[in-house]
């Protein structure tokens, strides 16, 4: 594979973008992926904690997945696909090998071959099997130890994480365990 420079001497933004972009050109050939590359843009986030990267894309009408979409239809886009992004987590690189960030990518590219063919994308059971086809898992590991947790009052089992504050945080005694039907009891994280 023909990379700008080693994945272990990857230490800005910059570089991984070259790194990850050659990667994808490189995966595109060796997996078959049916991506048009000229219309992805790139970006790196460090923001998200539950999410090693993500295919950001409009939202269009009539657009399912496994159905051809008419681009055509799409005013401004002369039949061809309208950009998405792929953009990039930091703290999921800094965290994942190799392998981990290469599967990663390729997830990625089956999300850009969805949105490409279909004008949506997902993760239901056409995204698993062309998934299984390149290699590459549906759901990444956790990079990121979450704010907080919620925890069964019962059985004591973990329920739900939130990384960021948000509604739920706020007014978690107002929900039940899915397992038990018990209270919760929220644990921070000590940072």
């Amino acid at each position: 594979m023909d990379v700008p420079l080693a994945f272990d001497a990857i230490d800005d933004h910059d570089d991984l973008l070259a790194w990850s972009r050659a990667y994808c050109k490189h995966a595109r050939r060796e997996w078959l992926l049916d991506v048009r590359l000229d219309l992805v843009e790139w970006a790196v986030s460090t923001r998200a904690r539950r999410r090693a990267a993500a295919v950001k894309r409009p939202r269009l009408d009539g657009a399912a997945v496994g159905e051809p979409f008419d681009w055509d239809a799409v005013t401004g886009s002369d039949g061809r696909p309208l950009p998405c992004t792929m953009s990039l987590t930091w703290d999921a690189f800094c965290e994942f090998s190799r392998a981990e960030w290469a599967s990663t990518l390729r997830h990625e590219l089956v999300h850009v071959e969805q949105y490409q063919h279909s004008g949506t994308t997902g993760h239901g059971p056409a995204f698993k099997r062309r998934a299984r086809e390149v290699d590459t898992e549906v759901h990444c590991r956790t990079f990121a130890d979450a704010r907080w947790r919620f925890v069964c009052e019962q059985c004591d089992r973990v329920v739900a994480r939130r990384y960021r504050d948000c509604p739920f945080v706020r007014e978690y005694e107002q929900y039940r365990s899915d397992c038990c039907g018990a209270a919760l009891r929220r644990r921070e994280h000590a940072e």
